[in-house]
């Protein structure tokens, strides 16, 4: 995998889930998959997009604009000049008529490169087989068709909590981690938090109607800078990722990988998907394996506020990792033993345990995991729970938009 970075050009349980986790290994890209990754709307992903199709199109190539959003914008607008664009596929939704992009249309016409912009976007309901357009990217990979692809850093699963409560937005659209981690090239276009302000103010992002508001909000210098923090970060680590990889090819004998193993401790109690969330974050900073262990103790049904264990298990699959169930009257014990039988060197748990574990010995169950891992030589991160506000309506918004 690559990763590179560009400035802006101005436009733009022991019993395992395995069921879950094959969602993330059924399908092999034999596309070649490539992401603009973007800190926030208006860096310029989809200016940078249509530049390298039009240079690939000069050399030769077939591209063609499988779905492109340019939102007017005139500089990006002229960069279509001379591409093939596949018709939309209109759809009525709710007394509303609106476009897809028409994933039968790009599979039929088989060109060499599709561009599919917002990588993060919701289908219509009604509109193909798949709900989500990354879903439609794999299908063309599946293809054999090459693709290019953009998305902000807020759609990522493993991010979009924090950015939600850094910025006051909900991220409704998201994109798994492992999705991303597979293209065999991420570029990073970056723009300062001033040139996007600045770039907003002059009408090249939003429309004026919606600037007052969107600088006062998303588009916030704090925010921005933020969220080019993350961006950097996120590409700095898949740099790593690859010359890991390289070193693993042309030096085997080196011992250059890291052995940390990361577990997360998870119940169904309000806030946890932030807790995995944030283990996730860990895991991938020190490039360590994830595995994530909810203990079931006895048969008493959670109370009608907690989370879906369900839901929990996806979000376990969504963000590359391994979920067990482990069934034991002791969670501590549990934990801390499950942690020694699989190397576990660091445990990720939640700072409020007691109304969702029994505590048969009495005394907090985070403080024994803390004691007993000690013993151990296991590390452990202590979580401040953070419950996120209820997430909207499916559909887009002005700060989810590419």
């Amino acid at each position: 995998m690559g990763a590179t970075g560009s400035e802006g050009t101005g436009e733009g349980v022991s019993q395992a889930a395995e069921a879950d986790t094959d969602t993330a290994g059924e399908v092999e890209p034999a596309g070649h998959f490539r992401i603009y990754l973007g800190a926030a709307p208006g860096v310029g992903k989809t200016y940078a997009m249509l530049s390298e199709a039009q240079r690939r199109r000069g050399r030769g190539a077939d591209v063609v604009a499988a779905y492109v959003e340019t939102y007017g914008r005139p500089l990006t607008e002229e960069l279509m000049n001379g591409l093939e664009v596949i018709p939309r596929k209109a759809v009525d939704y709710r007394g509303t008529r609106l476009e897809e992009m028409d994933l039968d249309a790009v599979l039929r016409r088989r060109p060499e490169i599709a561009l599919v912009d917002e990588l993060a976007h919701t289908n219509v309901p009604g509109s193909g087989k798949n709900e989500k357009r990354w879903q439609d990217v794999l299908d063309i990979l599946g293809a054999g068709i090459n693709v290019i692809t953009t998305v902000n850093i807020q759609h990522l699963e493993s991010i979009a909590d924090e950015v939600e409560q850094m910025t006051g937005t909900p991220v409704r659209e998201r994109v798994p981690d492992w999705l991303v981690r597979r293209a065999n090239q991420i570029e990073l276009i970056d723009s300062s938090p001033e040139q996007l302000r600045r770039r907003m103010l002059h009408g090249n992002i939003y429309p004026k109607a919606k600037v007052t508001k969107a600088l006062a909000h998303f588009f916030r210098t704090d925010n921005l800078i933020a969220l080019r923090e993350l961006a950097l970060r996120f590409v700095a680590d898949e740099s790593d990722e690859e010359l890991l990889e390289h070193l693993g090819r042309h030096q085997p004998q080196v011992l250059w990988e890291t052995t940390e193993r990361i577990m997360a401790a998870v119940t169904p109690a309000p806030g946890t998907d932030v807790l995995l969330r944030r283990a996730a974050r860990i895991a991938f900073r020190v490039k360590g394996e994830l595995d994530v262990v909810h203990v079931i103790v006895g048969d008493t049904d959670p109370p009608v506020d907690g989370q879906s264990v369900d839901g929990l298990r996806q979000l376990t699959a969504d963000l590359g990792a391994r979920w067990h169930e482990i069934e034991d009257d002791d969670p501590a014990r549990a934990l801390v033993s499950f942690a020694q039988e699989h190397q576990i060197t660091q445990i990720v748990i939640g700072s409020v345990q007691r109304s969702w574990w029994h505590i048969p010995s009495g005394g907090s169950i985070v403080r024994q995991v803390i004691h007993e891992a000690g013993a151990a030589g296991i590390d452990v991160h202590l979580i401040a729970r953070r419950e996120l506000p209820p997430a909207e309506a499916p559909g887009s918004s002005a700060a989810n938009k590419s």
